[in-house]
């Protein structure tokens, strides 16, 4: 990998791809040349980066001549569409979609996980689902603690996680309701504001949406863990931006508060926010913009034996998509 790569962000304009933007700059990435890549309707738009402007361009196959990463994250029809032109460039795609996730011969990676799979790729290495990312940030050092057997899980997922329409639809919302005018809906099935919807992702014939299904599926690949269990429902909630999860887990080793609060202090990419007697826990409001994940609300499961309950939060555009590919990308150039 060149030691100053020719970056390439696809789908540039989007809420993941500007996150991207931000992130190569704040982690003072070594990007060389820079390439924004988009949909025709926004080519000649212009980003800042590094406090110069660079106009966007229209992605085509022909758009990766001499880039060494692309940063995907256009979704998955994009992905599988324009990923190889990419790779036969001879360049490494980084995919932020579903795409390829679950490809054998591609690693799914969190780094501070499965860092050492990424020297496994073929040119292409895919993002996890956001709300799988942050789930095992807390749950893999416990994982390798106390040997996890299965999870109950509920999430409670910001509207951004959706992209940017989500968030105006949100913003547009909560503005009609105070304003006592009728609710328009462009985005979701329901209205969002001042209200949970049980539904992320389409259903499956088993009753679960497929966000359901990427807890057990993705945690078994990134884990290593092909025995692991996940029954998930997913919520989609009005909060803009920061995904929050409620995970009761059982191990195959006994565990108690204070191991697992030992554990948890020591995990990369976690901060244990947990006391409840002066009401401090992880807040969606408090983990957003912020690279680390949180975890609290700790406490013996009584439901489960070797069971923990935590409360995880975490920023889904960032180490759920843009953060966790920036980290890939810095694997690459080491």
């Amino acid at each position: 990998m060149n030691a100053k790569p020719h970056v390439a962000i696809v789908g540039a304009t989007g809420a993941v791809g500007i996150e991207m933007l931000k992130t190569l700059e704040k982690r003072n990435f070594p990007v060389g040349k820079l390439t924004l890549l988009a949909s025709a309707r926004s080519v000649g738009k212009k980003l800042t980066f590094r406090g110069q402007p660079v106009a966007v361009t229209e992605l085509t196959t022909d758009s990766f001549k001499g880039v060494d990463v692309a940063l995907f994250s256009a979704g998955a029809g994009i992905s599988r569409d324009f990923a190889p032109a990419a790779v036969k460039a001879g360049g490494v795609v980084i995919d932020n979609s579903s795409a390829f996730r679950m490809d054998d011969t591609v690693p799914l990676v969190v780094p501070e996980i499965n860092g050492a799979d990424i020297r496994n790729h073929r040119g292409i290495i895919a993002n996890p689902n956001c709300t799988t990312a942050i789930t095992l940030m807390a749950l893999y050092p416990l994982h390798q603690a106390f040997g996890v057997k299965r999870i109950f899980a509920s999430s409670y997922q910001a509207v951004s996680g959706t992209g940017a329409k989500a968030i105006e639809e949100l913003k547009r919302q909560v503005e009609q309701v105070v304003a006592g005018e009728p609710v328009t809906k462009e985005v979701y099935p329901h209205q969002i504001a001042f209200n949970v919807l049980p539904q992320v992702d389409v259903f499956l014939p088993n009753g679960y949406t497929k966000e359901e299904m990427k807890m057990e599926n993705e945690g078994r690949k990134i884990m290593h863990h092909p025995a692991f269990r996940a029954s998930v429902t997913c919520v989609r909630v009005p909060v803009y931006r920061a995904h929050a999860v409620a995970v009761s887990a059982e191990f195959e080793k006994p565990v108690t508060v204070d191991a697992a609060r030992d554990v948890l202090q020591k995990a990369p990419g976690l901060d244990v926010v947990d006391n409840p007697e002066k009401k401090e826990y992880p807040l969606p409001l408090h983990a957003s913009d912020k690279y680390n994940c949180q975890v609290g609300r700790l406490r013996k499961d009584t439901a489960l034996d070797n069971g923990l309950c935590f409360w995880v939060a975490g920023d889904q555009l960032l180490k759920g998509a843009a953060l966790n590919a920036v980290q890939i990308a810095e694997e690459l150039v080491k």
